[in-house]
Formats: C-alpha cells, structure tokens, sequence
C-alpha cells in the first residue's frame, strides 16, 4: 500500500498545472450515456475515481478509450446492460449518476446504492423522488435501485422538481434525465456549483434545451434525442482551493495555471483575510504568502455553493493549525467530516471538537507541527493531512493515500515541481 513521506520546512515557488475537475468528469462521463453518437471529453484527470467510472461504463457494454493527453472518448451505441453493480461502485458515491441517463434513454436502470467515503450518510431518497415525478417506477432491493417506465411509456414525461435539501447529484441526475423527458421539467432549490453549469454546457453542445443552470431553479426543455459532442472538462476548484491553502500555509509565491478565482470566492476570501495575497492573473490564479505562522486564523461555516464548500473544510482547518489565533470551523454538509482532525493532533494540533463545531487554536509563531505518522480517513482529509505534513517539521508519512488518488491527479509530482520535499513510497 502507497504512502507518501514528507520532509517539511519548505516554502513552495512555481507554476502548478490545474486538472480537470473530478466532480464534472464523473457525470459527464455518465451524459456521454444519453446518446449513441460519438462524445469526445477533453482534460479529463488521471484518477481512481475516473477509472472506476470507465471501469462501469465498459462493463455496461460501452466502448471508452482514453488517451494520455486527458483525452477519453466514448461511444454507448453498443450499451446493452444498463446496470451499474455493486462490485465496480462500491468505492464511489458518483454510481448513482447512473440512473438518470439509463433511465431516460433506455428506458430502465439497475443501480447499485452508492459507497464512496466514509463522511456521513448520503440518502439516495430525493434521487428516487425526482425520477418518480417525472414517472419512473422505481424500487430499492437488495441493495440496488430498480427502476423503469410504466407499461406504455416510451419517455420520462417533464414535471416540477423540488428537493428537501440542495443535491449536487440529484441535480445532475435531473438534468440528465430531463434532457430526454417528455415536455419541459423545472428544478427548484438546484444546486449551483460550477461543476453543473459545466455538465449543463456540454449537454447543451448534445442539443438539450436548458436554461438557468447557476442558479436556483433550472429549466429544461425535454428533446427526442441527443448527438454527440467535444466537450473540456471545467478546471478543478477543490485542486486549486487545495494548492491554495498548501502555499499559504508554507508560504512562497506559486501561480496555478487554469484554476478559475471566480469558482474560489469563499476561500479566497478567508485566504485574504487571513494575510495571504491571492490575485486572479490570466490563464489562473498566484498566490503569495509569507507562511502559515504569519498568518491569522479564519473562522468558517461550510455551507452550498456560492459559500464555503465542505471540500475545503479539512484542508483550510490544516492551515488554521499553523496560523495565528483561534478560529471555529462549523461542518454543516457531513455528520462525520472531523475524522482527519486526530490525526492532526498526532502532528501537534490544537483542536476541540463539539458535535459539528471545531475549535482550532494555530501554534502559530509559538512553535510548529511535528513530522508524525498519520492516516487518511477519506479523500480531502489526506490534503489536509498533506498540507500539514509540509509545514510540520521532520518527516512526515501519510498512510492510506489511495483516498488521495481517488480526487488528486499526480499530486506528489506537482508539489514536488513547486519544491516541496515530498515522495511515494511503498
């Protein structure tokens, strides 16, 4: 098993290259389902999660060949088993993105309830209730999903969408099936994260009539069919937010390429605040800081999108951590998305945890983290892990990384471009 070892005192300098973004590729990968022309999706990044996605895909009957350039391209004409079984999903919550193309291009679905990381409960429950008013008939059994149209039915038919809470991939799956619905479908209380404006784009480019897509309620005006597309995946906010925070803590002057400010306004801000300088130049976003001792903890409530996301919460509470003062970080998306926080502790950490609240108190220039060996719990807890590992001093090791893999292209290799001290070892 992969684990990364860290020597840290670094201050990092450079470029860094931006991937594409995690959470666009994995339903765009599953639009490319919705027809049986050709789609051609560019700057697709080299991770797990991906090749679990194209693993499914395949399985399904799916021809997806993918180039080392990010190039993937799929042609579903051939799709003869819309399932999606537990066996190839069960590392990966993004499964359930299966059902809305399935069902509304086939016409049925079988799809395995979704796994992923270990952060709280995920209820697939406003999935179900979105396809059942658009007319699906669906079931969960035995672990899976089942769902079809009513005897007679050759389309989902459109309808008024309104979900309990804001779903990123409900919202997805709505899209996606109600591009091929019958009539006009509007979805209220829509999730608004760039990563659906991308999939709404490229669905767009496949002929689907959709408006709204940004915003709070969406309008999608159902077509019989869609064709293919060229498609570039959006760049990855949480990659950019991660790298963000890395040099802030260490300090030094980095410019990463292709990462959108506009996508980042909660965290830059917080960033700015706290003391780093963070400016959007062309083609990307510099960040310049003096380090993490010079710093002033930040205070933060995750919340939806345009706030601050949950997927910057570990690797921003890493920077607290080093930072002056005291801060409270309040988790309000996941029940259990603290697991990285004793590992922090192992490294010198000073944090109190009540219920969804943390109390971090920074060392700040009062002393600094110490190299320790510590364990990912889940995908952004090893960033966080990463980032404290590279201010700590000694040697850090972060055991159990392929949670890392499964949302970071190569990022060992770009820190160790921008001269962290950093390497896989086995």
């Amino acid at each position: 098993m992969d684990k990364l070892l860290i020597r840290g005192g670094r201050a990092l300098h450079g470029e860094v290259l931006v991937s594409g973004a995690k959470n666009a590729a994995l339903p765009e990968l599953c639009a490319a389902l919705l027809t049986a022309d050709p789609v051609t999706l560019l700057n697709v990044p080299r991770l797990q999660d991906v090749s679990t996605m194209l693993k499914l895909i395949r399985n399904m009957g799916v021809a997806a060949e993918r180039a080392d350039d990010g190039t993937v391209r799929i042609d579903a004409s051939a799709l003869s088993t819309p399932e999606a079984p537990y066996e190839l999903v069960k590392t990966m919550r993004a499964s359930v993105l299966a059902l809305g193309p399935l069902l509304a291009r086939f016409g049925e679905a079988t799809v395995s309830l979704p796994g992923g990381c270990a952060i709280g409960s995920r209820p697939v429950d406003q999935h179900i209730k979105g396809m059942a008013a658009m007319g699906a008939e669906i079931v969960v059994e035995h672990g899976y999903m089942i769902a079809k149209l009513p005897t007679g039915w050759t389309r989902l038919k459109g309808a008024r969408i309104t979900t309990d809470m804001v779903t990123v991939t409900g919202t997805e799956n709505f899209l996606m099936a109600a591009a091929l619905a019958e009539g006009e479908t509007v979805l209220e209380n829509a999730a608004q994260e760039p990563e659906i404006s991308d999939l709404a784009e490229m669905l767009i480019a496949m002929g689907a009539k959709i408006e709204g897509h940004g915003t709070s309620r969406i309008r999608i005006q159902g077509v019989e069919k869609l064709h293919g597309c060229t498609h570039r995946v959006v760049a990855d906010r949480i990659e950019a937010g991660t790298f963000l925070c890395a040099v802030a803590a260490t300090g030094g002057d980095v410019v990463l390429r292709h990462g959108r400010a506009d996508h980042l306004d909660a965290v830059i801000d917080k960033l700015r605040e706290a003391g780093a300088d963070v400016q959007a130049v062309e083609g990307g976003i510099r960040v310049q800081s003096a380090g993490g001792a010079t710093l002033k903890a930040q205070g933060f409530r995750t919340t939806e999108y345009p706030g601050f996301p949950t997927d910057m919460q570990a690797q921003f509470m890493a920077l607290d951590c080093v930072a002056q003062g005291t801060a409270t970080v309040t988790e309000t998306i996941f029940e259990n998305r603290f697991m990285h926080v004793n590992e922090l502790l192992r490294l010198g950490a000073k944090i109190q945890v009540d219920g969804k609240v943390a109390v971090i108190e920074g060392v700040g220039t009062a002393g600094r983290l110490s190299g320790a060996t510590v364990m990912a719990t889940d995908l952004r807890a090893s960033a966080s892990l990463v980032i404290a590992g590279l201010v700590a001093t000694g040697e850090t090791v972060v055991d159990r990384i392929y949670h890392l893999d499964r949302g970071y292209d190569c990022m060992e290799a770009k820190l160790r471009g921008i001269g962290a001290d950093i390497e896989r070892i086995r």
